[in-house]
């Protein structure tokens, strides 16, 4: 009995250790870090990313050209030649009191 008892215990013992050498393996090839003890661990995270770029990124930039008076002389230039592009064609705003609403309540 003791025979077949040390042949069960050794294969379990070189089980054990295939299972050990295949774990440190697969650790060494995905870039994981072995914790075999199970002991509590900062890698988890110290592994995630760095959010200072995502916070800068939050805000929005400051424009330089919104202080720019010419830039800005130049901006309304085109909005005041796309209103009169429109109401050449008839879709620009109506006049004072002759929107929606005062064409409801003349009805």
């Amino acid at each position: 009995m003791s025979v077949s008892r040390s042949f069960g215990s050794l294969k379990n013992v070189l089980a054990e250790a295939a299972m050990k050498g295949v774990t440190e393996a697969r650790a060494r090839i995905f870039g994981h870090v072995l914790n075999p003890t199970g002991q509590r661990s900062p890698h988890k995270i110290l592994r995630k990313k760095l959010i200072g770029e995502k916070v800068a990124a939050w805000y929005p930039n400051y424009d330089v050209n919104k202080d720019d008076p010419l830039v800005m002389a130049r901006k309304e230039q085109e909005r005041l030649n796309t209103l009169e592009t429109l109401k050449r064609r008839g879709k620009g705003p109506p006049k004072k009191g002759q929107g929606k609403r005062a064409k409801k309540s003349s009805k």
